[in-house]
């Protein structure tokens, strides 16, 4: 299965078929939420929300890669991440792109 960014060159020998989308929301742990809290008032990394985005960007694109290929999709064109949202205990992201089919004739032909 092929992710592929925005800025890849288009290949011709691509049939984009539909959107796909996913969205990861991921709890966060209430101890460390309130860490955070603290942590926000006095300035500094939240490291614990930078690792929970991380992980549900990682479970998103891993989700979009097999809704793809669920729908019979090679692979998913133009993938995009919309801004990571650190939410009321817990962070959402939401991820999408068009799912591609290969030709058979390949890209020369």
């Amino acid at each position: 299965m092929n992710l592929i960014a925005l800025d890849q060159p288009h290949r011709p020998d691509a049939e984009v078929g539909e959107l796909l989308v996913v969205v990861v929301v991921y709890a966060a742990n209430i101890v460390q939420d309130v860490r955070e809290n603290i942590r926000n008032l006095v300035g500094g990394r939240m490291t614990h929300y930078e690792t929970l985005i991380a992980k549900a960007i990682e479970q998103g694109l891993s989700d979009l890669e097999q809704k793809a290929s669920a729908k019979g999709y090679d692979g998913v064109l133009g993938v995009k991440i919309s801004h990571p949202l650190v939410v009321d205990g817990g962070v959402e992201v939401i991820i999408y792109g068009n799912g591609y089919h290969l030709s058979a004739k390949g890209p020369e032909s």
